[in-house]
């Protein structure tokens, strides 16, 4: 479990305190901050609890302690790889004690120490078109290759593809939740889930039993942007929940990007939104590996050299895959039909190509190739 408190009892009073109606982060880290002994802050008086700045109501919250639910906490804590990371653990992720209200504790299921990776937050529609989703995908897969954790919610669309890119390039990956950690929300992404722990964690600050109410979803956000040195939004409305994940990463002093997309599609105004705001347009994996490579030093500016067109001559499939492309504007879905390859492996293909200069891409989901010789 980390470093939370080796004495059970101890443990037990600081998470049946955690669960106190009304009292929120802050007013634990100011229990933790006053009260070495939880049980002394359990026993102290409302008047004595309100000259803490705690309001009536989080004072009465103390003074009725949830048992049962702190019973519920450590029972899923005795699982393999469940463990509780409090704030100023060593394991507690640097970055997001940075920010301006920290989860005093987290839940996690895999390994905590994956926490303090450098991280990019994917996030977007929860609805998006097939090409944002492949986007997503493809951004994922080339950034976990570079060395990037990738951050996202577990929410549909965007968030479950960045999640997917990230572990099919055998890359880590972390899902912050707006739930408890013994819930998964969507229950569709169960499997995906269970996927996460082996390559990376899930993440939560809510105690077990957290059902997915609506306003525990921005709070789940300010850790996603908070435990990252980026935020990258790739398809998103103008009312969606990745701009508010966004907002909180520019509050935090974080780094954020957005891919521009058609002026017709609903889900680009978003990001056109952000850019003219100052986020920085990206429209390849570059842009961001050489944004953050001086951030986070462990992100380089291509994937691995085995994957790459360009390590040292360029492999026979990629080259067939240019000539079969020619000099005019081609779809995926037409080099499917051409070269009888998946349009998920095409699209790997071509972001790799894109990278290395042989291909742009153009209007309607396009890709034109360019004078460079292969």
């Amino acid at each position: 479990m980390s470093q939370a408190p080796a004495n059970p009892e101890i443990l037990r009073h600081w998470l049946a305190l955690y669960r106190a109606p009304a009292l929120g982060p802050a007013g634990f880290r100011c229990l933790r901050t006053a009260f070495p002994d939880p049980a002394r802050a359990l026993a102290a008086s409302p008047d004595r609890l309100q000259s803490l700045g705690l309001s009536p109501a989080a004072a009465a919250g103390v003074r009725q302690p949830d048992w049962a639910g702190a019973e519920a906490d450590l029972c899923w804590l005795d699982a393999a790889d469940h463990h509780l990371v409090l704030l100023g653990d060593e394991d507690y992720p640097p970055l997001l004690a940075e920010i301006p209200d920290p989860p005093p504790l987290l839940f996690v299921h895999g390994d905590p120490g994956l926490l303090s990776l450098p991280q990019l937050a994917l996030v977007g529609s929860r609805n998006p078109t097939p090409t944002g989703q492949r986007s997503a995908r493809d951004f994922a897969a080339h950034l976990a290759r570079a060395g990037l954790a990738i951050t996202s919610g577990l929410a549909l669309g965007i968030d479950g593809a960045a999640h997917q890119g990230a572990l099919e390039a055998g890359g880590v990956t972390l899902a912050v939740m707006g739930t408890g950690p013994d819930r998964i929300y969507p229950a569709r992404h169960r499997d995906l889930a269970h996927a996460i722990v082996e390559r990376g964690a899930l993440v939560t600050e809510f105690p077990t039993g957290t059902p997915p109410l609506p306003d525990h979803f921005p709070r789940r956000n300010r850790l996603i942007s908070g435990l990252s040195v980026g935020t990258l939004v790739v398809e998103a409305a103008l009312r969606s929940g990745s701009l508010i994940t966004a907002r909180f990463a520019l509050e935090q002093g974080r780094e954020v990007f957005a891919i521009p997309g058609s002026i017709h599609n609903p889900l680009a105004k978003g990001c056109h939104a952000l850019i003219r705001q100052g986020a920085k347009l990206v429209e390849t994996a570059r842009d961001i590996a050489e944004e953050l490579g001086a951030l986070c030093g462990a992100c380089a500016t291509a994937g691995p050299e085995e994957t790459s067109p360009e390590a040292g001559e360029m492999a026979e499939d990629y080259r067939q895959l240019l000539d079969l492309m020619g000099y005019d504007p081609v779809s995926v879905d037409e080099l499917a039909d051409r070269s009888g390859l998946t349009a998920q492996a095409l699209s790997s293909m071509l972001l790799l190509l894109e990278l290395q200069g042989h291909v742009v891409p153009g209007a309607g989901g396009r890709y034109v190739r360019t004078e460079k010789r292969a």
